[in-house]
This record gives C-alpha cells, structure tokens and sequence, in this order.
C-alpha cells in the first residue's frame, strides 16, 4: 500500500459517517427488556445498509448504574446486562466484516464510588488511592472547600465524615472526579486504552474530555451575570476552574500519543462543551497531536436558523482552518432526538436539517434514529431511570410495528417505554424510496459518491434572508431554505443530485435555483466521481 493509500486509510472518520448506539435501546437479544451487545451484531446488516462506517457505543463497562454506564466500577470489563467480552469481540469481527469499525466511551474524568480506586480511597487520608481522586479541607466553617456547583445540581462536594475531607464530584455524588495532577491516574488510563485497542475497538469518545483536569489551586469560579448565557445562568457560575483547563490538553495529547500507533483505529473523538469557538478549536492542538474529532455543541443547540447555522459554521471554519476536523451532530443521549427538539415533529424542517448535517464539512453523527426521524418519547414521572430526566431522548428503537416494536418480544416489558413505534418505524420505512431514511441512505452514498462532499473545504454564499447555502470544493453546491417562504438563488448552475423532494433528483439548474419552504438540495456540477 502506497503513503497515499496509508493516509487515506488511517484517516477514515475524515470522510466517514457515524452512529451512535445507546446499548441499552437498541436492540435485545435474550428478551429481557434492555438491549445488548449481541442485539446490536444481530442488527448490523441495517447498519451496513444504512452506509455508516462506524459507530460509537454509550458505555459498556461495569457500572452500578446510578448514571447509565457514566459510573464505571470497572473500566475493564463489560457490563454483565450488556453482555460480555467475548460478545464484544464477535460484534467487532462481525462488523469489521461489513467495513464498519466499532468505538466505545471513555470516562476519564470520574469514576463511579463502587470502584475499588475509591473503596480504598476513602478509608483513610493514607490509603494507596488516596491521591487517584480530587480531596480538599472543610472552610473553617465546615463548609465546602470552593464554590462548584455540580452540573447535576447543588454542591460539587460531598463531606466524607470518615476522613474529613470532602471529595470533589461535578456531577452525581456518586461519581467522584479523578485526580489527574496524579501521574498513576495517567498511567492506568494509558493501559486502559491499551486495552480495549488491543481488543480492536476503533477508538473512543471521550466523555466530558473538557472537563479532566481542574484547577490545581481549587479556587472560587466567578459569578454568573444577568447577560451570561442561560446555561451559565442556570449554574450561577463560569466554570473556568473546573471546566475547559488549559491542562487538560496535556492529557488529550497523552491519548493521541498511546492510540496512534494503533492507526487506523485509536480515533479520539471529544465531547468538547467548551464555552466559546476558540476554545473548542484548542482541542484539535496542532491537528496532529490532540483529539482527531470534536463535538460543535453550538451547531447541535441551535435553533434550525439559516442565520444562526451559517455564523456557528463560519466561525468554526475560521477557528480550526484546515487542521481541524469537527464532528456534527444534532440528536444524543444527553440533549435528545432533533426531529422533536428542533424541528418540533415537521418532517420537512427533518429533512432540510439531516441534510444540511449529511452536507458539512466535518465527520456527521447520526443518533440511532435520527434516521428515521424517530422522535423522543414521552416519559411518565414513574417510569423515570435518569438522574436527570434525559430519558424521553434514550426510549428503544423502533424497528417495525409490532408489539415490541422489534427490539424485545412482545410479552416483554423494555427498560423504557416504547411510544408509538407504528409512526415510524425501519421496517415502514426500508422500501419506500420516498421515505426520510431512504434520504439518509442516499446521502450517506451520495457523500462517498462525491470527493468534493465527502472531504472539501467549506466557503458559504450569498443567499436571501431564511436561505443557508455554501460550496465545498469546487464542484458542489449545497442550498437549504429554512423558512417558510420560497427563495431563489442566481448563480448556481448543475444537476440536483439530492433533495429533500425527492422528485427533483436529477433536474437541471440553469443559473437560477428555486426552492419551496424547509427545502434542501445538493447541485453538483461535475461529472467525474469516484
């Protein structure tokens, strides 16, 4: 294999699409209401199918669950629930064989208070892990050491009374922060990776990656003010000193550094919440020796705004230039499924939004789903399983009609309710070329299709208020309405290779392009593909 053949290879999430699975909804092999490892192999010829080059699993290691996985007991081993190691093995093999590579979630920055880190930690200001978490002195007034606030809620501090000291958690009290000033925190996690890539996992995403290093001094985060953004607002505080450290990058590159010699796989893929653009672009260092992929936040929290949309992805594009390579999303496990969060169940919006997602540059991730336009579920108090209320966002896939909807047996009770799996479901949707996951598929083709989709620069262009349009390279063009009125664009000459009404696959465009309300197409102008 040729240096070009090498890098093409070793680069595969640059043109790629991926998807994410959130386990314990997918799909449930043994019929007893919580999805697993083997449900999601017994599933991945839809995936095949789909286009998708890779997907990314919420976690799967042992955890008592108090946050769905994000509480790791054990950072080596599956979850019993979810299946075990040797069923992970037979879901990499099975993908690899259908040219999809598998990557799982990293938590770095906590664990959950039942590893055995910190049942020892907490026996005593001398124990062996002692130093593996984040302690601190009560205030005189046996108050907590700092002004935290956990993303939770209430105090990032939990007093343990054996000891004294109060432990930092920024968020449940069960899952105490990691200590990352320690130099043996930094070399387990080195051999945790080691680990899983030894496995031949693809790489990880990396939970809360903005967030593992805190401020050495533990000093107060300033107040939030009445023109600070609502999330701000709603923590009462900028979390400079326990968020977004300059330090953590250092340990970012240490990761880069342990998973690159396992290239192609070692991707490292951050969940980035950083509270400006610049910041965000920090996180892809020189683009050589930090995260490969970073979540734009912004992108994924807008409003479906041609205005809004266009001045997060031009900033983005100034701020990383050419060496970063940001991953968009719209839906996840923390913020929800976009079909009801913003386009409010409008099919077209749907539409318009998961092509514009599919037409970035950057690397696009589909929430298992979203390809359907699953929308979220609604939740009754009493069936509740998040700390945080997150579960409408979480409910099983909707595979076909049936009672069970495909993903359990009919007689089975799913960890979380269905909801109506007969609006949409794969099955409804799998021979209907007009259907929103037909339009996924073909835009997942369509990108492998076109070099100038898959992997060109972006440059926006002029467009009428309500119209986003942009080029990427020199070939395509890409125009979403996002309004209610028709538009008209001059200058956009080609032949409409997807739209969101499908009819117009394939229509010649003169000079002129016209487009209805929440319409979106891609024009290409050239000939050649590969």
């Amino acid at each position: 294999m040729g240096d070009a053949e090498q890098t093409g290879a070793a680069r595969w999430w640059r043109g790629g699409v991926l998807y994410q699975i959130y386990v314990r909804s997918f799909a449930d092999s043994n019929a007893d209401g919580v999805g697993d490892l083997p449900g999601i192999t017994s599933r991945l010829d839809h995936l095949q199918w789909l286009g998708v080059d890779g997907i990314w699993l919420s976690p799967i290691t042992v955890s008592p669950d108090d946050d769905w996985g994000y509480d790791v007991a054990d950072y080596c081993d599956v979850q019993p629930v979810l299946g075990d190691l040797h069923d992970l093995d037979e879901l990499i093999t099975q993908a690899r064989a259908r040219g999809i590579r598998v990557l799982i979630d990293l938590v770095p920055n906590h664990s959950s208070d039942r590893h055995h880190w910190f049942v020892d930690a907490r026996t005593s200001r001398r124990a062996r892990h002692r130093e593996w978490y984040v302690w601190a002195d009560p205030r005189e007034d046996g108050s907590p050491p700092n002004n935290w606030v956990s993303i939770f809620g209430g105090p990032a501090w939990e007093l343990d009374t054996k000891t004294g000291q109060y432990y930092l958690h920024n968020f449940l009290s069960s899952q105490p922060d990691l200590n990352w000033w320690n130099e043996e925190v930094r070399g387990a996690f080195d051999e945790i990776l080691r680990f899983w890539l030894d496995r031949g996992v693809a790489g990880f995403r990396i939970d809360v990656a903005h967030g593992i290093v805190k401020d050495a001094e533990l000093r107060d985060n300033p107040p939030a003010g009445p023109d600070d953004p609502e999330a701000v607002r709603r923590l009462g505080q900028h979390q400079v000193y326990n968020m977004n450290r300059v330090e953590a990058h250092d340990v970012l590159c240490r990761f880069r550094r342990v998973s690159d010699p396992y290239a192609p796989n070692g991707v490292l893929m951050g969940e980035t919440w950083a509270p400006d653009i610049t910041r965000f672009a920090a996180y892809f260092g020189t683009g050589e020796d930090e995260l490969h992929l970073a979540f734009n936040f912004p992108y994924a929290l807008a409003p479906l705004d041609a205005g809004e949309l266009r001045g997060i992805v031009e900033a983005t594009e100034a701020a990383i230039g050419a060496i970063g390579w940001p991953a968009w999303t719209l839906s996840n496990h923390d913020i929800g499924r976009f079909p009801s969060r913003v386009c409010k169940g409008d099919e077209k919006k749907t539409r318009a939004a998961l092509l514009a997602l599919l037409a970035l540059r950057g690397t696009p991730v589909l929430y298992f789903g979203d390809e359907i336009g699953m929308p979220d579920t609604a939740v009754g108090v009493e069936q509740r399983r998040d700390p945080a209320g997150r579960d409408g966002g979480r409910t099983p896939m909707h595979w076909n009609a049936e009672a069970g909807a495909g993903f359990t047996e009919p007689d089975v009770e799913p960890w979380l309710p269905l909801g109506d799996a007969s609006a949409r479901n794969v099955e409804g949707q799998r021979h209907d070329a007009r259907s929103l996951m037909s339009l996924s598929r073909d835009l997942i083709a369509l990108r492998r299709e076109l070099p100038d989709l898959r992997e060109a620069s972006y440059a926006s262009l002029p467009s009428p208020s309500g119209v986003w349009a942009w080029r990427r390279g020199e070939s395509v063009t890409v125009a979403v309405n996002l309004s209610e009125q028709t538009a008209a664009l001059e200058g956009i000459a080609g032949e409409i290779r997807m739209g969101t009404e499908r009819a117009r696959n394939g229509e010649r465009v003169g000079d002129r392009l016209s487009l209805g309300p929440w319409e979106g197409v891609i024009v290409s102008s050239a000939r050649t593909t590969s």
